[in-house]
């Protein structure tokens, strides 16, 4: 089980923490960095237990939960731009007056007319999810979908995959197993993502590549391994530098 469908699986008080134990691992709910418990990990002279040096992990790479998950896709949030900007200054523990002069909205009532609009949000995401939980215990014909990665972006219809349709792209396109050559790239765009995020398991998660090598594991794929790389850094599973001098995996 990946990362996103951890993230997508934990529980309230799960990802306010940010990570999950696991058998004998602590492990981030944001990036899937694991932990072993039982080892003391040693950080600039500190000495930290797994969980702690997690906990570390999260503020020095996303500051906090709450800023990471504050700066996911709307269409994962389910926020609009104006919700999430009034929710970073709330958290920023700034006053109602404060907030209406950082932002010109109204007056400070108005700002109190959103918290409680934010509220009522609160409450019905409540409802919703008590009602999508007892739906688990009934729906017998609901499919298994494929978890849309955390960092995605431009989360669209291209995302609505079953397990069943992921597995008969990959057969079509991947003719001789998963870790052979990609039949064509021609395809649409929804097929594209299923085939990109298979492609993208050949790449170590924590691993810098120069562009030879990316080069080289996409020509082990496809001929046209310009058109895959570029692909998947627009469907966010790699990252680079601007110079393009190193590549790294971002979604696996």
């Amino acid at each position: 089980m990946d990362h996103s469908e951890l993230f997508w699986n934990a529980g309230i008080e799960e990802l306010k923490r940010g990570y999950i134990r696991q058998e004998e691992q602590v492990i981030c709910l944001l990036d899937g960095q694991r932990f072993e418990q039982g080892i003391i990990y040693q950080d600039q002279g500190v000495f930290y237990d797994a969980e702690r040096y997690m906990r570390l992990h999260i503020e020095r790479t996303y500051g906090s939960v709450f800023d990471y998950l504050i700066g996911l896709d709307k269409k994962l949030t389910g926020l609009t731009d104006h919700q999430n900007r009034l929710l970073q200054l709330f958290y920023q523990g700034m006053g109602d007056a404060d907030i209406q002069k950082e932002t010109g909205i109204g007056s400070a009532s108005t700002i109190r007319n959103h918290r409680f609009g934010l509220k009522e949000k609160e409450r019905q995401a409540k409802v919703f999810l008590t009602l999508m939980e007892l739906l688990k215990e009934k729906d017998r014909h609901a499919p298994a979908i494929v978890e849309v990665p955390i960092g995605a972006r431009m989360v669209d219809e291209r995302y609505n995959i079953t397990e069943n349709e992921r597995q008969k792209v990959l057969t079509k396109y991947f003719p001789n197993g998963t870790d052979g050559r990609l039949k064509t790239f021609k395809m649409q765009e929804k097929h594209k993502l299923i085939v990109l995020r298979e492609i993208a398991d050949r790449f170590v998660k924590g691993q810098i590549y120069h562009e030879k090598d990316i080069n080289a594991i996409l020509q082990e794929v496809y001929d046209d391994y310009v058109t895959v790389r570029r692909y998947m850094i627009e469907y966010n599973l790699l990252d680079r530098k601007p110079d393009g001098s190193e590549y790294w995996l971002k979604e696996s």
